[in-house]
């Protein structure tokens, strides 16, 4: 990417970090990913190619680290990558806040469900193993079904059914549930007005937003 030609600060660091899908791979290393796999996972419509070329400009620029561990490689944020959290923290609540609108494009499944996933408090779910299936009833068939299964390990995002017992499920369309966890709705507004469905026994409805909870991104209040 050719240079601004200025000393101004601002205008270096933005040399390194406007390029396209750049601050969504920092965003993606603030949120805990380690692995390629699971890096590709939160940006699903970047290439696996540009995400390699992504990562080898910020492991030059000393934003991240790079381990290889036999035969895996493990990405972790310097000192100077962690840096970087409160400014994605802020350009999130400022996108909340100031450009709310989301186009067809951008309810994406994928990335929903794993950032959904990532975000289980697992201090609030009961021992044991709790498994909850999301339908989706607006997506094509091989993205409509998705099972959360939480235990000791800790918690797996599955795309097809791992064969437990289901805890509860909810069903729901794709915008309703983009918006709960967008924080421009709540789980009992959706399911008073039918958009949001869980069927099981009543405690896993009254749970779920506490096993769920918002990111505190997500209480940006809106602008008028």
């Amino acid at each position: 990417m050719a240079g601004y030609g200025q000393f101004c600060p601002v205008a270096k660091a933005m040399e390194l970090l406007d390029e396209r899908w750049t601050m969504l791979v920092i965003r993606e290393l603030l949120c805990g990913s380690r692995h390629f796999n699971a890096l590709r996972r939160g940006v699903p419509r970047m290439s696996p190619t540009l995400l390699s070329a992504r990562l080898k400009t910020l492991v030059r620029a000393g934003i991240v680290e790079r381990y290889d561990e036999g035969r895996q490689v493990t990405y972790t944020l310097t000192p100077a990558g962690e840096q970087l959290r409160p400014i994605v923290e802020a350009l999130g609540q400022w996108g909340l806040r100031w450009v709310p609108e989301l186009g067809d494009d951008d309810y994406d499944p994928h990335l929903l469900m794993w950032d959904l996933h990532r975000n289980v408090d697992l201090d609030a779910v009961p021992p044991g193993r709790t498994v909850l299936r999301f339908t989706f009833s607006d997506v094509a068939p091989e993205d409509r079904n998705w099972w959360v299964v939480i235990d000791a390990e800790g918690v797996d995002l599955c795309q097809f059914d791992p064969g437990h017992p289901v805890t509860g499920t909810v069903e729901t369309d794709l915008r309703t549930l983009t918006r709960i966890w967008r924080g421009e709705l709540t789980w009992p507004q959706s399911q008073r007005t039918g958009a949001l469905r869980v069927h099981g026994p009543s405690q896993v409805a009254r749970s779920l937003p506490r096993w769920l909870p918002k990111e505190a991104i997500t209480v940006t209040p809106r602008s008028a």
